[in-house]
């Protein structure tokens, strides 16, 4: 196994239990989310790991007012290349692990980008690469759409909705147009067209409110896409946006955040508990370190709550069946359920 770099450049080693204190309080006599699973006879444990999800960097063009990463052009946090050939030597030794889904900030922007999505796509997984699109025209990305067409890389890309002005509201002006410019060049590519180039759209709310049904929604982004602007997709993902970071901070400075987290409550399905992310996905931060899901990575509570890193483990097999739940969680079993591959049930 490769040795982790000095805590200087991108390691930190971590030897402390996590606090067991939810770090989201419930408003008033509100159950904690844990409690509301006992409650409905429900229980969240982690099968045989599926997935990898990694975030390779905190670096984007864009600052996204929903973003749960607080992700912005001003974030210096980004994946080494030593930590990229770890995981890659861990992916290489993981049959069972058929997804890499690679995410930030802009993933793109990380240099070791390209490597890390071409080497796993060589080993014959799945690679998802959740991208702004608006990072297809920054300096050095001129080719990045061709790259991902190269290396038949599945396209997940932001559209939180099909309204020029409700989209750059939530994400900047201009920023509807350019995505819709790169929307149209990965189909001339063939995303969207061709059956081996999937390009998939990711919803989330504006507001503070669950997302409407999938299906429902996808028919309306297809008809309004197609007819009006020439652009084909092959699905699109609603997720729910998470009471953490900006989302968060938003409904704290708007008085709803009480209100949000009564109505994650309220939604509760316990329908959706078996099919969230959790469950066969484990998150690994820029850092190395391993998380149960990329909210958890992004509120700081480790696996399991109890902190490894990716030199810490021999194989993804090792990592623990327990999982670090929190009243978050709430917002991916709310409603149809949220997961990074949409909604859980119709």
């Amino acid at each position: 196994a490769m040795t982790p770099e000095p805590a200087s450049i991108d390691y930190i080693p971590v030897r402390v239990n996590f606090p067991r204190r939810s770090l989201l309080p419930m408003p008033g006599d509100a159950p904690e989310f844990v409690r509301t699973l006992k409650n409905n006879n429900a229980r969240i444990q982690r099968r045989q790991v599926r997935a990898l999800q990694i975030n390779i960097g905190k670096k984007c063009d864009l600052a996204c007012s929903h973003c749960h990463v607080e992700a912005g052009p001003k974030r210096t946090e980004n994946m080494t290349a030593h930590t990229i050939e770890r995981l890659l030597e861990l992916a290489e030794n993981a049959p069972q692990v058929d997804t890499v889904d690679i995410t930030g900030g802009a993933p793109e922007l990380n240099p070791n980008f390209r490597r890390l999505a071409r080497e796993s796509r060589r080993m014959g997984k799945t690679v998802y690469d959740r991208c702004n699109l608006t990072v297809f025209f920054e300096p050095g990305q001129e080719d990045t759409p061709e790259f991902l067409a190269d290396n038949g890389i599945t396209v997940v890309a932001s559209l939180p909705c099909h309204s020029p002005e409700n989209v750059n509201l939530q994400r900047g002006q201009g920023v509807f147009e350019k995505s819709i410019a790169a929307l149209q060049r990965l189909n001339k590519l063939g995303y969207g067209r061709d059956p081996g180039l999937e390009l998939n759209l990711v919803y989330n709310p504006v507001g503070a409110h669950l997302p409407p049904p999938q299906k429902a929604l996808e028919d309306d982004y297809r008809a309004r896409l197609r007819d009006h602007l020439q652009v084909d997709f092959n699905r699109l993902f609603t997720i729910t946006n998470m009471p953490i970071k900006r989302y968060a901070h938003f409904l704290r400075r708007e008085n709803l955040l009480d209100d949000y987290m009564r109505l994650l409550l309220e939604k509760f399905n316990p329908a959706a508990v078996d099919g969230v992310m959790c469950a066969d996905m484990v998150s690994v931060g820029w850092d190395g370190q391993l998380y149960d899901c990329d909210f958890n990575q992004m509120l700081e509570i480790p696996l399991n709550r109890r902190p490894q890193t990716i030199w810490d483990i021999d194989n993804l097999n090792d990592i623990p069946k327990g999982v670090a739940l929190d009243n978050h969680c709430y917002g991916c079993t709310a409603g149809a359920g949220s997961s990074c591959g949409g909604a859980l049930v119709e």
